[in-house]
């Protein structure tokens, strides 16, 4: 492995975008691979094995393409294959976590995880609820219809508010905190928090995803030195009109961090 390789980053669309966008916030030296593998998606709703045949086919072309280390930005691929791709590939493999040790560090109250519904009831997720103690506090909210609205209609106001909206209204709890388990939905983070009349605090994992890379890369000594940006590569299954759509709402992400001094 060496310091001058990309990092290469894959999601199962458009998601992982906003953790690419974190990633070069944090560690704007380094040049970025991201496939993006919206033929595919969403992976919520498909098998364990599929999901991993998936991921393990992108990883390979990946590290084919000299990647040092590949970010798995999806917490659904996360679920189903992290634990094998790392048995079985010589480069670090970085993982999600959905955000919910912080989330109860927030509040007292109740805490819904949205997430899709392999994530939810894989046993790393449970384990990770198990470990906190945190059973009793936990809301657990599948929101397939969210992947495909962001994949297929983010542009559509009307829709996304109506698709929001549905998501929740069987909801009888009102929670305290919404961890974002699922990539795709820190594009719809205004919309869901205007839902919840900002009396809920909204949180994703994706800096506490790229600071673990940090720490990877340094422990390894495969971190870019200097001060030239790096260079941001975009891929994805759908092929070339799915790559512009995706180059612009980078585009959107890192101007909005940028105005916001994030």
């Amino acid at each position: 492995m060496k310091a001058s390789g990309r990092i290469g980053i894959f999601d199962s669309g458009l998601g992982g975008l906003s953790v690419m966008a974190a990633i070069h916030q944090l560690m704007p030296n380094e040049s970025l691979l991201y496939y993006g593998d919206s033929k595919n998606a969403p992976y919520g709703i498909k098998t364990k094995e599929a999901v991993y045949d998936r991921s393990k086919a992108i990883c390979d072309l990946l590290i084919e393409e000299g990647c040092k280390a590949i970010v798995i930005a999806c917490n659904t691929a996360t679920s189903a294959a992290v634990t094998k791709l790392r048995e079985t590939l010589s480069v670090p493999i970085i993982g999600m976590e959905p955000a919910i040790k912080p989330a109860l560090s927030m509040t007292e109250g109740k805490v819904l995880v949205l997430a899709t519904a392999m994530t939810l009831k894989e046993d790393k997720f449970n384990q990770l609820v198990l470990d906190m103690s945190a059973e009793s506090q936990i809301l657990r909210w599948p929101a397939p219809d969210l992947v495909t609205l962001v994949e297929n209609d983010f542009d559509n106001e009307k829709l996304v508010a109506e698709t929001v909206s549905k998501c929740f209204a069987t909801l009888t709890e009102a929670p305290k905190a919404v961890v974002l388990g699922c990539t795709h939905f820190v594009f719809l983070k205004k919309e869901i928090e205007a839902y919840f009349n900002h009396e809920a605090v909204v949180i994703d994992g994706n800096l506490g995803t790229a600071q673990q890379l940090k720490r990877q890369l340094e422990k390894r000594n495969l971190c870019i030195e200097g001060i030239k940006e790096g260079t941001l590569e975009i891929r994805n299954s759908f092929g070339e009109a799915f790559e512009e759509k995706s180059k612009c709402m980078l585009s959107h992400l890192l101007k909005e961090a940028k105005h916001y001094g994030e």
